[in-house]
């Protein structure tokens, strides 16, 4: 498995739902953020792409629910990306609890490269995975 790039969050207290815990949804901003920061320390850049008529798309996701955050609750969201097929992109996502690591989530995340509306290479986006996945 390639080396994870880390992002440390905090819960909100506008995050939760009724139950004093993180509602399930938040947890898809969480990944997403992640995933966002993970390309953009890549130097790939969704609006410079979409401004070429290249979108980075999600077409599935999956997450395994193992414990809920609370508030104030300090986290990382650890990703790393492989490729799968021709065109498919798969994230690898945990979301752990700190101090003490405890997983909260665990996600695959599947997405494709769209140019011109119609599926391509990742490395038309500039996503070299070989890159990508070696970490500094």
């Amino acid at each position: 498995m390639p080396q994870e790039y880390e992002i440390e969050l905090k819960v909100r207290d506008y995050e939760l739902d009724l139950q004093g815990i993180v509602n399930n949804s938040v947890y898809q901003n969480y990944l997403e953020h992640a995933r966002h920061e993970y390309l953009l320390a890549h130097n790939v850049d969704f609006a410079a792409l979409h401004a070429e008529r290249i979108d980075l798309v999600v077409t599935r996701v999956e997450i395994d629910y193992k414990d809920s955050l609370k508030s104030q609750d300090r986290f990382v969201v650890k990703t790393s990306m492989s490729k799968e097929g021709n065109v498919r992109i798969v994230f690898h996502q945990r979301i752990e609890r700190l101090p003490d690591q405890k997983t909260m989530i665990a996600a695959k995340i599947t997405g494709v490269c769209l140019k011109c509306g119609r599926p391509s290479r990742p490395e038309t986006a500039g996503l070299e995975l070989q890159e990508l996945q070696e970490i500094q």
